[in-house]
């Protein structure tokens, strides 16, 4: 066996046969190459490296889970205002999208190793003082710090994962287990949630740092320097980025602005103006600029666009879709936070399949065909849970949850193989944090959508009957996102083709 440096093999090993390839004895008298499955193969130190990362990726999900499910135990221990409630969430998105597209490029520019750690632990203390929050406003900017330190941690994790392991089967298994992990993390902190929120809201934040103060020592001693790829040349583009981070801040705070009617449209308007004002300039900025902050032939792609505005509509109809069917078993069915979340267990049989059962149908089908699938499922669970019921039993519930579990397992690492494939490794930052941008804008865009259609339909009425209805309408976003993410990703299927198989070589021994 030979050994594998993650880009090929070190040395020629002495039985080739003349092939020019490293050969094993397929039965007797007969030898067959193995690089492909030598490639499929992954050390003692590439698993470790895989599992920091994809830990760093489940504490992202498993955080923002666990807040939701204990918002009303929060509210009613600190005496929040709604609309100081409703911040907590939207403090996490603004610090998120806003600095995602920045992250991602100081990941390539300024080390992603270092990027990584550094933010893992200001994720690690910020996280920690909410726990200790005793007003508002301090959870209000410990959201926001978090949600700064995860738009720096997570496009830096991924081009970390995307560097360790080289296109081929070893990175779709990799992604299969970074992927089904990420969605893991969120269904599995559901019923987390609910369950230290019984205990105190305070430990789902004292949670995810004794987690992440593992990912850290881990990460410390299995993430080398020597990993990195070479940093490109130039600066940083400082008015790029005041741009840039700037427009996306504006743009989330107008989008989570939409759920609350009492703002004035006027006001969100100005605010969307003022957003699309400094992107236009952003634009100029990156033309003229020698070392551009975002290199804006990598939008010249079509897989890469449609990656993105995929992984935005699928991420932005499930989480409208989580918002509405918690609103529907707590508000109008009366089910606990724990029951709650248990009734979404389900959908995380994603982290079960997407390691193992995705990795094969992208091997042999291809991975537009396999993301094609999972967008089509989704539809189908949005469509059998339109007519929700008072008395749906949990059986009527059930095919939904499964058909959002098998869509999570053969969307969401497909989408992540398609944004980042074919990317030069010196931008692998930059499309990190360009397709995480897309997930902050669904989420953002998918959960403010449907509630101001709820709250739109619902008016002033507060009969179960009326909420169930307003639901229903708010219902029909999700499944309108699905389709059109759907739609998007069929014009990927004329040109795509399934992976070539290497012929065996077969020479006698």
């Amino acid at each position: 066996m030979v050994p594998d440096d993650g880009a090929g093999y070190k040395k020629e090993p002495a039985c080739t046969r003349g092939t020019g390839k490293p050969v094993r004895v397929l039965e007797k008298g007969w030898t067959v190459s193995t690089t492909s499955a030598l490639n499929e193969r992954m050390d003692a130190r590439a698993w470790g490296v895989l599992l920091v990362l994809a830990g760093a990726v489940f504490l992202e999900g498993v955080d923002v889970a666990m807040l939701n499910v204990a918002l009303p135990a929060i509210r009613a221990d600190l005496g929040l205002s709604t609309g100081t409630l409703s911040g907590v969430v939207s403090a996490y998105v603004l610090g998120y999208g806003g600095f995602m597209l920045l992250g991602g490029r100081a990941a390539d520019l300024l080390g992603r190793r270092r990027m990584f750690l550094s933010w893992l632990v200001v994720f690690l203390l910020f996280s920690g003082l909410g726990g200790f929050a005793s007003e508002g406003w301090m959870l209000l900017l410990a959201r926001f710090v978090t949600g700064v330190a995860a738009a720096f941690m997570a496009p830096a994790g991924l081009a970390l994962l995307i560097g360790a392991f080289p296109e081929g089967p070893r990175r779709t298994k990799a992604l299969g287990v970074y992927a089904g992990t990420a969605a893991g993390g969120f269904s599995l902190g559901l019923v987390v949630g609910g369950l230290l929120t019984s205990v105190g809201w305070r430990w789902v934040f004292f949670a995810p740092v004794l987690l992440a103060a593992v990912i850290l020592v881990a990460a410390l001693l299995l993430i080398k320097e020597a990993d990195e790829p070479e940093r490109p040349e130039g600066g940083f583009d400082l008015p790029g980025a005041f741009s840039i981070t700037g427009a996306m801040l504006l743009l989330v705070y107008g989008v989570v602005r939409l759920e609350h009617s009492g703002n004035g449209m006027a006001g969100t308007l100005g605010v969307f103006a003022a957003g699309f004002a400094l992107l236009a300039a952003f634009v100029a900025i990156e033309r003229r600029s020698p070392d551009p902050l975002v290199r804006l032939g990598i939008l010249r792609s079509a897989p890469f666009v449609r990656a993105n505005l995929g992984a935005l509509l699928f991420i932005g109809s499930f989480m409208g879709f989580q918002f509405l069917a918690t609103l529907y078993l707590q508000e109008v069915r009366g089910w606990s936070p724990l029951q709650t979340g248990l009734a979404m267990l389900v959908v995380g049989v994603d982290t079960v399949l997407a390691p193992t059962l995705t990795p094969r149908l992208v091997n042999r089908f291809g991975n537009v065909p396999v993301l094609f699938g999972g967008m089509v499922l989704a539809v189908l669970a949005y469509l059998l849970f339109l007519p929700l019921g008072m008395d749906w039993t949990y059986a009527a519930m059930l095919p939904t949850m499964v058909l959002l579990g098998l869509a999570f397992s053969l969307a969401y690492g497909p989408l992540t193989m398609a944004a980042t494939e074919g990317v030069d490794e010196r931008e692998e930052g930059l499309a990190s944090g360009i397709f995480y941008t897309s997930i902050q804008f669904g989420t953002a865009l998918g959960v403010s959508a449907v509630t101001a259609v709820n709250v739109a339909a619902l008016g002033d009425a507060t009969a179960p009957a009326a909420k169930l209805d307003s639901l229903q309408a708010a219902l029909l976003i999700p499944l309108a996102a699905a389709v059109a993410g759907a739609v998007i990703t069929a014009f990927g299927l004329r040109g795509a083709t399934a992976p070539e198989r290497p012929e065996p070589v077969r020479v006698p021994v």
